[in-house]
């Protein structure tokens, strides 16, 4: 395992962390699935067992996973282990079987206290608003929240989880403001769009948590577009067949012969593309089993210039009318 420093902070992180969302089971608010179907707890506990006998010192959840049940995991497994780095997040409640966003700085504060318990931790390591909007940040409550916090101890550094789709506006705000430490933003070989907002936060010191690098798993190989998905797992809704069938259309003309060329799984392939940017300084895929973990961290490899170039270059116009899709999805 290779580690990287996270922006300006003193956090050095494994280049490939757990993403923590889908051990956190099969919740669902009202009528709308919020996991990745069924988790067994034991066999999250060995996933998390695993990915540290790999080197995995990166732990990425959230309040909202399985509201409340993945911190409950961290903390149960990693409560004695003072190497683990823990990165969660707050704003997205589950009230009346609807989901609700607060940015409050009330309610950050309550959120964060219900967290440490549930990591069994004094500190976050690093606390992160959950996909808060430029309205959120009108009235500056969470970043006086956040700032407090960081004061009285609770959370070491703080940043913002940005938006899946619209990721521009709430980081030049907060870069603006020089404030926050780091941003995590979804960037994969299909959906490019932060690229130009990673690459400015680099610059500007920020550390980027790389997610959804599989892209629901598309990037995996594994899906065919007749695949099935539980009631109670969101892809059910989010991967339709036509966004599979052409998913898969374009991997296999302009992007797989290259796993032949470096001898690489796909997954292999997906993960070090990421890693090929200097900007990035982790990237966590999920990850559910022990079998998760040894495949998301085999054969990592910086991929050559020219490579990147031809898979930067396919986001448009290849990738981008498909990532429109997606976005109509939800």
């Amino acid at each position: 395992m290779k580690y990287r420093k996270f922006g300006k902070t003193d956090l050095t992180v494994s280049e490939i962390g757990f993403g923590a969302w889908a051990i956190g089971g099969n919740a669902v608010v009202g009528n709308t699935p919020i996991g990745w179907g069924p988790a067994d707890d034991n066999t999250s506990i060995a996933a998390l067992r695993k990915s540290l006998d790999l080197g995995i010192n990166f732990f990425d959840t959230a309040d909202f996973y399985g509201l409340g049940h993945s911190e409950e995991l961290i903390g149960k497994e990693l409560r004695h282990n003072k190497e683990a780095i823990i990165a969660t997040k707050v704003g997205h409640r589950a009230i009346d079987d609807k989901i609700q966003l607060d940015y409050s700085q009330e309610y950050i504060i309550e959120a964060c206290e219900k967290s440490l318990q549930r990591l069994k931790r004094d500190f976050i390591d690093f606390y992160q608003l959950h996909s808060a909007r430029m309205q959120h940040f009108e009235s500056e409550q969470c970043i006086e929240a956040m700032e407090v916090l960081k004061k009285e101890g609770k959370i070491r550094h703080w940043g913002l989880s940005l938006n899946t789709f619209y990721p521009e506006a709430e980081a030049n705000y907060l870069m603006e403001k020089r404030s926050a430490e780091g941003f995590q933003l979804v960037f994969n070989l299909i959906n490019q769009k932060a690229l130009p907002v990673m690459e400015a936060a680099h610059k500007n010191g920020y550390g980027i948590i790389a997610r959804m690098p599989l892209q629901f798993g598309l990037l995996t190989g594994k899906f065919k577009e007749d695949a099935k998905f539980s009631e109670d797992d969101h892809r059910k809704f989010r991967l339709t067949k036509d966004i599979i069938s052409r998913t898969n259309k374009i991997l296999e003309e302009k992007v797989w012969t290259l796993c032949e060329k470096y001898n690489i799984s796909k997954t292999s392939l997906a993960l070090s593309f990421i890693l090929s940017f200097d900007a990035v300084s982790t990237v966590i895929p999920g990850i559910r089993t022990p079998q998760h973990a040894i495949e998301n961290t085999k054969d990592i490899t910086r991929l050559e210039k020219k490579d990147v170039e031809h898979l930067t270059e396919l986001y448009n116009p290849d990738w981008k009318e498909i990532v429109e899709m997606m976005e109509k999805q939800g």
